[in-house]
């Protein structure tokens, strides 16, 4: 076993020690009236989020991926769980859904869905290329669902029910178009269509409408030169309408995954033209990361406002942040009062009334014994299956071998989604059924791909490692296999957008295979990461099949539990720097030089609940902060009652920030200036180096 995968199973180990509000799954809810963006840690990109009484619906892209346009429940906004799928396989004859005949819909499909309540019933309205406008309706959100194809090009949408009976989608990048649809939903009403928002006025896309108090407020993102998100606002649905900018610049101290990982020029040939899966040179705006941007905002049943947005999270892919707004001269700004535009990573739960803990949960099961009847909701086909090829047969789900030339044109390769930050996912893999060119395995359906997995040349078995990046294989030759199965792994650690395959012949001992291999997040499959099932024969022939059993997904993050340092003394290192806080017997909170560790570097931070806390030096001061929280305005008091209040937000392995509860802000130093702590800091930078990302060690 390598030092790597050593202190791997160790990082495990210590995650699985639970506690009363610990996790084994990422959840948002912290267990104490707050919750820590993500909402989830994997992929849930173009949100759109309605209220329906004391229910809460979200409906997101699912691209290629089948079952289609999945939507998930909650009561709180916080905690969510799997309602439904509005299809099972997309229902249209064309073979490039199905991955025939060299045909594929990669980074296509059906995508940027508005789901809305009307008349009785749900509507999810989406696009899917070359097919035009579709609507799917049902009166209950668990289904059936009804299709209705509106064709027209109509995507990227906002759709409003008016209070006349009218339904209007608003549509178009740039400029900005409105067209009413008939209620039968056949198709837009003819001649309708209106440009209201001219192209000039820096609004994008992702269109969401509404109607508040008896204006119209179009909430969209512009992308140029980089991601932020709109509202235009105007007394008629026609215009005109004036725009302003609700949040930019809110990364959350991430980076998304950079395309310059991938070797420039390479071709990864998926489809015939070839040049559409080349990367050529890569300019800075290609690798810029991506704010918090495009989504939908719901007003909670306590009457607060609330923006869920998705946000690039490195190689995993796009997923949800839950961002409080704040109404200030009629206009729905993202952030807190004191600092708009901005928003907490960790904030208050909506005050439904439903904090209750038996609430916490994931929205999946991501593993699966195979003993069901059916697949669990967690999975989806990478295009449409061929129901013939697969089953679940006595609880091992079995993959027909069909023939491709490489994993990305497998046919029913069953994926689930990654999640991070990290993860261990393992499968059992039964190869007694395979045929001579079978190849079969656990993969990444991305661009670059790659899989671990057992390959048969007649008799021989040989154990290989692919890396389509490098177009490089690793093989080890098995003559047996123990019972003709092998254990094989995927060891992810997506916010470094990195991850290393293993395998096992007992179960027990893993051993690493090929490198620890760069990940990305790319626009070619328009998706992060993807688990893979798979089976495949490279000699054109119809082969045998293989089993899988017992996939876990094992997340050494998902229990935060211990993650604020409630009544340890602690030193505060300041990522910008390197440098320690310390508390000047001047008065003021500074910093000094890395090895430090005098009583002056030494705070305890005590716990005033539900995430908050104070700061006290070794000398018995407390955190004070005076006046707007300038340079120097951070000092101390000996009054418990005048400590400055902050909600901790937690960035996991010991990265935090302290947000003040009087003015929204937060705690921080300049890198550059020499001046000391401050409490202005509107929040971080993609790379956490402004100075208001701290580390904490005991």
């Amino acid at each position: 076993m390598t030092q790597q995968l050593r202190l791997w199973c160790i990082c495990l180990l210590t995650g699985m020690a639970l506690t009363l509000h610990a996790q084994t799954s990422w959840t948002a809810d912290n267990g104490n009236g707050t919750f820590t963006n993500p909402l989830f840690y994997d992929e849930f990109s173009d949100p759109d989020v309605i209220r329906v009484g004391d229910d809460y619906y979200l409906a997101g892209t699912t691209m290629h991926a089948v079952p289609g346009l999945v939507i998930l429940h909650s009561k709180d906004l916080v905690n969510w769980e799997f309602a439904s799928y509005c299809f099972d396989r997309f229902d249209f004859a064309d073979d490039k859904f199905a991955l025939k005949n060299h045909q594929e819909i990669y980074g296509q499909g059906i995508w940027a869905p508005c789901i809305r309540y009307a008349n009785g019933q749900f509507y999810v309205f989406s696009n899917v290329n070359g097919k035009g406008l579709q609507c799917y309706t049902a009166k209950d959100i668990h289904g059936p669902w009804t299709h209705h194809n509106m064709q027209g090009n109509i995507y990227d949408l906002g759709v409003l029910f008016d209070d006349d009976g009218k339904i209007y989608a608003i549509h178009g990048y740039g400029t900005v178009k409105c067209t009413e649809l008939k209620s039968d939903m056949s198709g837009p009403v003819e001649g309708t269509e209106r440009i209201i928002i001219p192209e000039g006025n820096g609004v994008g896309e992702g269109h969401h409408m509404y109607k508040i108090d008896g204006t119209y407020y179009l909430i969209s993102t512009d992308y140029m030169p980089n991601g932020r998100t709109l509202c235009s606002r105007s007394k008629n649905i026609w215009g005109p309408y004036e725009t302003r900018v609700i949040t930019a610049d809110e990364t959350y101290g991430y980076h998304a995954a950079s395309l310059t990982q991938i070797p420039r020029g390479e071709k990864y040939r998926i489809g015939e033209d070839e040049t559409m899966f080349t990367l050529g040179p890569i300019d800075k705006d290609a690798t810029a990361c991506t704010n918090a941007h495009q989504g939908g905002i719901v007003q909670a049943k306590d009457g607060t406002w609330w923006a869920l947005f998705m946000q690039d999270f490195h190689s995993i892919g796009r997923t949800v942040c839950l961002m409080p707004m704040t109404w200030e001269d009629g206009w729905p700004m993202v952030g807190l009062k004191g600092n708009l535009g901005r928003a907490p990573r960790t904030w208050f739960k909506p005050g439904d009334g439903a904090d209750g803990k038996n609430l916490i949960r994931a929205p999946y099961d991501r593993s699966d014994d195979f003993n069901g009847k059916q697949l669990k909701p967690v999975w989806q086909w990478n295009h449409n299956p061929e129901e013939k090829l697969w089953s679940l047969k006595g609880g091992k789900l079995r993959i027909q071998a069909h023939p491709a030339e490489q994993l990305m044109w497998a046919r029913n390769t069953l994926t689930q989604r990654v999640i991070g930050p990290k993860s261990v996912t393992t499968v059992e893999l039964y190869t007694k059924g395979m045929k001579d060119g079978d190849v079969c395995g656990l993969g990444n359906i991305n661009v670059p791909c790659s899989w671990i997995g057992i390959r048969k040349d007649g008799n021989m078995l040989t154990l290989q490692c692919f890396e389509q990046m490098t177009n490089d294989t690793i093989a080890s030759r098995f003559d047996v296999l123990p019972e003709g199965k092998i254990w094989l792994r995927c060891i992810g650690d997506y916010d470094s957008n990195q991850m290393q395959y293993a395998y096992s012949t007992d179960g027990k001992e893993f051993k690493t295979l090929g490198r620890m291999m760069p990940l990305t997040y790319q626009l070619i499959t328009f998706q992060g990461s993807r688990h893979a099932l798979f089976a495949y024969n490279i000699k054109g022939k119809q082969g045998g099949y293989a089993e899988f059993d017992n996939f876990t997904v094992e997340e050494p993050c998902a229990n935060r539990s211990g993650n604020i340092p409630y009544g340890k003394t602690i030193r505060i290192i300041n990522k910008a720097t390197g440098r320690p806080a310390i508390a000047l017997k001047h008065g003021l909170l500074h910093d000094t030089h890395a090895g430090d560790k005098s009583q002056l570097t030494q705070f305890k931070v005590i716990d005033r609940g539900q995430g908050m806390v104070s700061l006290m030096c070794a000398d018995g001061r407390l955190v004070k902060v005076y006046g707007n929280g300038m340079p120097g305005d951070v000092r101390f008091t000996t009054d418990a009652n005048e400590a400055e209040l902050f909600l901790w937000q937690d960035y996991l392995d010991h990265d935090f920030m302290l947000l003040s509860m009087r003015n929204h802000r937060y705690l921080g130093k300049s890198p550059t200036t020499g001046s000391p702590y401050s409490m202005d800091y509107t929040g971080p930078d993609p790379a956490r180096r402004n100075g208001s990302v701290l580390y904490w060690e005991e």
